[in-house]
């Protein structure tokens, strides 16, 4: 993406595309004062239309049914249109499933001036990003990580600066093609242009970290519907990105089965009366748990609470276990014992906090989005912070490296790339 000018305000339009939910915002970005605690922040977001809407069509984070997604999507953006009474054109979506990963890569080049320029950082970012093309694949993030000149490592702005060779560490997130054509190819049916695509840990993080949290190293743990995405921000950076395809619908499944009830009450009992921690007053406390006879009537059947918790907190222990154990076969589980912020809809369960302590180590709090108006009460809890941070995504963006075919790439998955679209982008880029 092109970056947002500092001077100047701005209207964007995301989507957040989930297994459980879609949401549409469109927000003014308006100018902000230096901030300490956002300070990687140029704009303050203010929301002028929200669209929500329960998500058809998805599985994992991966669409499985085109129609069902594009019409879910269209509700979704229909109400927030209405609402800020603006026409959306183009937006910004987050892809979750199709195997997110990191690469990092390094490379170095011989400075021809003695001094950094820009051209010799374009180069170096340019010789990086040729070992990240990798078949099958589709580059989400192509992030620098750090500079190194003449071999002395740390260097976080190389112009200007003398020297005989310039290394640059990249962190490249890629996902599936095939996965995140398909997202893009539901967003288009809707007569909607895809302006970026972006991973959906970076966009939890960019929504929910404090800048010192980002520096010393943090884990942010997004517990979503259908998938749990993890990233790992330490220096400032996305330093790894993962994706787990088990996530708060299984345990509304599991719980479904075990109390022999339908699922739409299963999510209504795990959200009133969910628990991961037992209490000494579970085996007192009754629920009431919807039976569906033969005739599909409902017969109300009264059971101990702790039934209830049996049930959820394996399933819980099990998705934080797999976290662990895809931190600490990626070598950043010494990180993981820093700092855990947890965020996604899922979260939300009672005593889940004290169980990632338990299993995950370190300090544990819940993530909210931060540095965001206008947005509803029901709107600020975790369950939105992929979708804030898809709106300060065009803030950092321009740190990212792409060579200029890779922006058009997505044209030749839709079969759309001809002579006159080319020549179309050709005249939006140069004018």
């Amino acid at each position: 993406m092109r970056p947002l000018s500092a001077r100047k305000s701005a209207i964007l339009s995301i989507l957040d595309i989930g297994t459980s939910k879609v949401v549409c915002l469109i927000a003014e970005l308006n100018p902000a004062e230096a901030n300490e605690r956002l300070r990687g922040r140029t704009h303050v977001a203010r929301i002028i239309g929200i669209g929500h809407q329960r998500s058809l069509g998805l599985k994992g984070g991966a669409i499985i049914d085109l129609e069902s997604a594009e019409r879910a999507i269209r509700a979704a953006v229909d109400a927030a249109e209405r609402m800020a009474k603006v026409e959306v054109q183009s937006v910004i979506c987050n892809l979750t499933g199709g195997r997110i990963g990191s690469q990092h890569y390094a490379a170095g080049v011989e400075l021809r001036s003695g001094s950094v320029g820009d051209s010799d950082i374009k180069r170096v970012l340019a010789t990086a990003a040729t070992h990240a093309i990798r078949p099958g694949k589709a580059v989400l993030h192509a992030l620098p990580t750090g500079y190194a000149l003449d071999g002395v490592p740390g260097v976080l702005d190389p112009r200007g600066l003398i020297g005989g060779k310039l290394s640059v560490d990249m962190h490249v997130v890629a996902s599936e093609a095939a996965a995140a054509r398909n997202v893009m190819l539901a967003v288009e049916r809707c007569h909607l242009e895809v302006e970026a695509v972006v991973a959906t840990p970076y966009a939890s993080g960019l929504s929910v970290l404090v800048d010192d949290e980002a520096e010393m190293g943090v884990v942010v743990v997004d517990l979503g519907g259908g998938t749990t995405s993890l990233g790992v921000f330490s220096g400032g950076h996305l330093m790894h990105a993962d994706a787990i395809a088990v996530g708060g619908n299984h345990i509304t499944m599991d719980v479904a089965r075990g109390l022999s009830t339908r699922v739409s009450a299963a999510e209504r009992l795990k959200t009133l009366h969910g628990s991961c921690i037992a209490s000494a007053s579970d085996e007192r406390d009754m629920i009431a748990v919807p039976q569906v006879d033969d005739d599909e009537r409902d017969m109300p059947n009264h059971l101990a609470k702790s039934h209830l918790i049996r049930i959820i907190k394996p399933r819980v222990e099990e998705i934080l276990e797999l976290v662990r154990d895809r931190l600490a076969n990626a070598g950043f589980s010494a990180q993981a014992g820093r700092r855990v912020v947890l965020t996604g809809g899922a979260c939300q369960l009672t005593g889940l906090p004290e169980v990632a302590r338990r299993i995950l180590g370190g300090q544990v709090r819940t993530g909210r989005p931060l540095g965001i108006k206008g947005l509803p009460e029901a709107g600020k809890g975790p369950a939105f912070s992929a979708a804030v941070g898809l709106l300060v995504y065009p803030q950092v963006a321009h740190v990212e490296h792409f060579e200029p075919r890779a922006a058009g790439g997505r044209y030749f998955a839709t079969g759309t790339d001809g002579y006159f679209s080319r020549v179309g982008r050709w005249l939006k880029d140069s004018f």
